[in-house]
């Protein structure tokens, strides 16, 4: 797997016809950040995400990962991310137990040891063997969270994480964002939830229009500052 300190995007851009997505963002992250990726719809959160994970390839600058872009580190690189996405990469038609066998076995993971210890961090075990079709959205979000953790990544990313968990379910991922803060993963969390990303998040970076309005550290008041850079 490779291993890296740093993320960098470096002026990027990317274009959809001519719709601009993404104009001219400059972004750092470094291990043991958990930055908050915020904005309103439209923003181009996703869009970023999806160029830090490299399934979307920017139109121009670039993303760097220890210094190193995504080409010169191979199809390796995506051994040491980490994704949860709007899609939750889950086959319904599978049970909770054989999705995680699925992924753990591309990864070249103990299959049993990580899929049991994914299982019970899900708070899933007792449902293990039950199709995913039937399970609820948070039920479904949770199992996808640990697919997306199993592999120990370098870097994580989530995109609303959040969406159609209780209370329960929010406070145990709170509780895996600041574990794998601890580890020195770097995590990049896209929400527009900002309750939930006030005392969570070590850095604020508030993107409108597609472009990058502020970067900086966390602090009190992130509502109120997130209303004077947006307008809602």
């Amino acid at each position: 797997m490779n291993t890296f300190d740093s993320v960098r995007l470096v002026d990027v851009s990317r274009h959809f016809g001519r719709r601009r997505a993404v104009s001219h963002v400059s972004l750092d992250a470094r291990a043991g950040d958990i930055i908050g990726l915020l904005g309103p719809n439209g923003a181009g959160k996703s869009t970023l995400i999806g160029m830090l994970a490299t399934l979307v390839a920017p139109t121009s600058g670039s993303v760097t990962y220890g210094g190193q872009p995504a080409k010169t580190l191979g199809p390796s690189l995506r051994s040491a991310i980490g994704l949860l996405a709007h899609e939750l990469y889950l086959y319904p038609e599978l049970t909770a137990r054989q999705n995680l066998q699925f992924f753990a076995a591309l990864y070249g993971l103990d299959v049993a040891t990580s899929v049991a210890a994914a299982l019970e961090s899900a708070g899933l075990t007792e449902r293990a063997d039950d199709e995913v079709a039937g399970f609820s959205r948070g039920m479904r979000q949770r199992l996808a969270l640990e697919r997306a953790l199993m592999h120990q990544p370098r870097l994580v990313l989530m995109d609303e994480p959040f969406t159609g968990l209780d209370d329960a379910a929010v406070a145990t991922v709170q509780a895996r964002l600041k574990t794998l803060k601890q580890s020195g993963a770097i995590v990049i969390v896209a929400t527009h939830d900002l309750d939930l990303a006030d005392g969570l998040v070590t850095r604020v970076a508030i993107v409108r229009g597609g472009k990058l309005v502020t970067d900086e550290p966390a602090a009190p008041g992130l509502r109120a500052r997130y209303r004077s850079m947006v307008g809602n």
